[in-house]
Parts: C-alpha cells; structure tokens; sequence
C-alpha cells in the first residue's frame, strides 16, 4: 500500500474506531478470556496511543454469548441478542481494566444504562473524554436487537466523527477466499463498499457496510496478531486492504 499523508501526530489519523471480536480475546481457548491476550492487544493499543492518535473501540462478545446463536438454537431472538449485549459489557470491562493498568486512562460507555459499572452513552460526553486522551470502548451494541457490534461501530465511529473504521481479523486484509483454506486466495489493496457488498467478503455485515458506504466512512482491514502492525498502519505502512 501506498503511504498515506501523515498528520502532526506522525499518523495517518488523528481519531479513529478499532472494531475487534470477543473472539479475539480468547486466545487459543475455545471460550471466553484469555488475559495474555487481551494485555497483548492493550499494549498495542498503548502504543498507538502515545502517538496522540484519539481511539474508540468497539468489541464483540462472540467469545461469551453470540445471539445469533441463540436465536438458532430456540431462543428468541430479542432476549438472546440482549444477552449478547451484555457479554460486550464483559469484554469492555476486561479491555479497560488492562489499558488502565498500562497506564492508559479510559471509559466504558454502554448503549444499555448500568451506572454501577459504567457511563451511559451520551455524545458529547464522548467527544470530550476523546479530547482529554481518554480510550473510549462503547459496549452493548446500539443498544437494539437485531443490530450486530459491526453496525454499533459504524454508527459510533460517524457520530464521534472518526476518519476511518480499523476492524483487526486474523489475516492481514480482504481475500477473495478464505486464505486459511485456500492457498491462491487473493489480497485486495483496495475494494468498494459496493464490491464488497456484491462478491459477499464478509468484512462487515451488510447493514454496517451500507452506513459506512453512505456516510464515506473508510474501512481499514488489518492483522490482529501482527506485533506493531497498527501503529504502522496508522503511519501508513503495512499490509492491510482499505474498503472506500
């Protein structure tokens, strides 16, 4: 990938939205937690951090509860996926707990109100722990079943006004075909909404796509497990695939 312009911070951006997976934090487990590696991904985010770059983050809760699934297996479908909500609860709690004992300070916004715990979301309140230097990790989705934690990014990342989404996966971009099965998968550099869309890439569900397509919101796909790798894709180095 070409370099992008670099900002008085030395990156590419000066706010952006990290969207991960509750899967992400288990590790090698098969369930739940897995504390090396959410310290892993904090001090990652620490990192990126320090360069003065102002971070949302958004995390899944597939690790503990997937409503979805629920909903497959018999449940309905609004109390499974408020379930699911609540696990991203959990996550954000375990994601503040390690960046704050790297010294990073943050906030846990929920979409869902539970004061003991947690802000309740309020926009400007938002915008301004951004501009203090604060980590800001909303948790429980929009708050609506039947809107998963790629659309809650989405919508999140537009209202505090952040210049590019960064989903971090397991591969380093958007192939054409599962590269874990496929040995001649392909790596796009660059993809449209509407290609993704179209050829079903799975890089987000449809409904986070489509809000991002429309309000020019890039999409920036990278590795998880790279040492480093976000902050040099924030400089504008690395491997990655940018959805535009």
């Amino acid at each position: 990938m070409s370099a992008e312009p670099l900002k008085a911070s030395g990156t590419a951006y000066k706010r952006v939205m990290l969207k991960i997976s509750g899967e992400a934090l288990m590790g090698d487990q098969g369930y739940g937690l897995h504390p090396p590696t959410v310290e892993r991904i904090a001090r990652e985010i620490k990192i990126v951090h320090d360069l003065g770059v102002e971070l949302c983050m958004v995390i899944g809760g597939g690790n503990i509860f997937r409503g979805l699934q629920g909903s497959a297996q018999g449940m309905e479908r609004t109390t499974a996926d408020y379930m699911g909500m609540l696990a991203t609860v959990m996550n954000a709690l375990a994601m503040q707990g390690a960046l704050e004992s790297l010294g990073v300070f943050t906030r846990v916004i929920s979409a869902i109100p539970m004061d003991q715990i947690c802000e309740p979301y309020i926009r400007r309140r938002a915008v301004r722990h951004l501009e203090k230097g604060r980590v800001c990790i909303f948790a429980a989705g929009t708050g609506n079943p039947y809107f998963t934690t790629d659309t809650a990014a989405t919508l999140r990342a537009n209202e505090m006004r952040c210049e590019a989404i960064f989903k971090g996966t397991q591969v380093d971009g958007i192939y054409d075909k599962d590269p874990q099965e496929f040995s001649d998968a392909r790596r796009y550099d660059t993809v449209t909404y509407d290609e993704v869309l179209q050829k079903n890439l799975k890089v987000m569900d449809a409904s986070a796509i489509a809000l991002a397509r429309d309000n020019e919101m890039p999409i920036v796909v990278f590795s998880l497990d790279e040492p480093g790798g976000l902050a040099g894709i924030l400089r504008g180095e690395g491997t990655y695939t940018k959805v535009v």
